[in-house]
């Protein structure tokens, strides 16, 4: 099994419980033993869905066929994921009550909105990193000194005016850093989609306020094709694939996702989204000549080439490299900006990540 094809089995493998046909194609290549479980723990674990590949092949009855020794790893890793969780949906609960009772509504993003919503039937299939909040803009810094109040600290306080979200908080007993966000999308796609854009629509499940459906999915594939620039990169990201199929598959009638103004972002993610996985029966979107092309690239992009792992490489060193001297630039000029950069030089333990003494957490 080459690298796309372990993709697309992985992707298959998270669809099992909800369809049939994949179901019974997962089930044939299982029993063949040509699955390269090595290759397929490898990929899952870099795109973040090791836990839910477990949890679906636990639901179809399919862990007998596995390995015993990876059976257990995988258990092993899915009941440290669930736990996390649990402190992270107990710290957002808390952080949810504590602005509430300030009149302030946060509406919970990405992994941690997912989780609140009961979005998985095992909270342990989703890997989240960082706790994600959009405010008003009004409350963004009395959401800040709140927080502050109750513990949570950084050493940026000020807020980065063109950024969309404070610079990350955490608190000494707490699992989850903290983003407060006052945008969605980076600086500037953030007029297209942002609070006013999804204010009247929201959901709100347990006294906790998420996006409508349609935002979410819409939020799964602008966070990746637009804040993380993977239309440009031409990434994979399996998890949020995941995750559209999810939300996809809880629409209850036929729902067709537009944006007018993002619409080559959207139509692209959605169609690799449903390439990599299937498309929910109920989901519409427009297939265009461009998003094929997106997809058609992604997946081109895929073949071990080393023309292919060049371009990679010097797109994202372009991608960072333009990022940090804007920062720099950026702190001759503005006071946030200067103290963000003096924070990182002196810090120690980033220092020593950035020069290779130390690995990433």
């Amino acid at each position: 099994m080459n690298y796309k094809d372990t993709l697309f089995f992985i992707g298959k493998c998270l669809t099992i419980t909800h369809n049939k046909y994949n179901c019974e194609l997962v089930e044939r290549k299982i029993k063949s033993g040509l699955v390269d479980w090595d290759t397929i723990v490898k990929v899952s674990t870099n795109q973040y869905v090791f836990p839910a590949l477990y949890c679906n092949l636990k639901r179809a009855d399919f862990l007998h066929y596995l390995p015993t020794d990876l059976v257990e790893y995988m258990q092993h890793i899915t009941d440290l994921n669930r736990e996390r969780n649990e402190h992270i949906i107990a710290e957002a609960k808390e952080i949810n009550q504590l602005l509430l009772s300030n009149n302030i509504t946060p509406i919970f993003l990405k992994g941690t909105g997912n989780l609140l919503e009961g979005l998985y039937i095992d909270i342990a299939e989703r890997m989240v990193g960082d706790i994600d909040f959009l405010v008003e803009k009004k409350h963004i810094q009395t959401t800040y000194k709140l927080l502050k109040t109750n513990g949570y600290t950084n050493k940026i306080s000020e807020l980065f005016e063109d950024h969309r979200h404070l610079p990350r908080i955490t608190h000494p007993n707490k699992i989850a850093a903290v983003e407060i966000h006052k945008d969605i999308l980076r600086k500037d796609k953030t007029a297209f989609f942002n609070y006013n854009s999804i204010k009247d629509s929201l959901l709100n499940v347990n006294d906790v306020t998420v996006p409508s459906l349609k935002n979410q999915i819409k939020l799964t594939v602008f966070s990746k094709l637009v804040n993380d620039n993977n239309y440009f990169l031409k990434n994979i990201n399996l998890r949020g694939a995941y995750d559209f199929f999810l939300l996809g598959n809880k629409l209850k009638v036929q729902t067709k996702i537009y944006d007018n103004n993002l619409s080559k972002e959207l139509n692209a993610g959605l169609d690799l989204y449903s390439k990599l996985l299937s498309k929910p029966k109920n989901l519409q979107y427009t297939s265009d000549k461009k998003s094929q092309q997106y997809v058609s690239d992604c997946l081109q992009s895929l073949s071990p080439s080393r023309y292919n792992k060049i371009k990679k490489v010097l797109l994202k060193h372009y991608l960072k490299t333009l990022t940090r001297l804007q920062i720099l630039c950026k702190a001759l000029f503005n006071k946030s900006y200067f103290n963000f950069v003096v924070s990182k030089i002196t810090d120690i333990n980033w220092l020593k990540i950035k020069l290779g003494f130390k690995p990433k957490p």
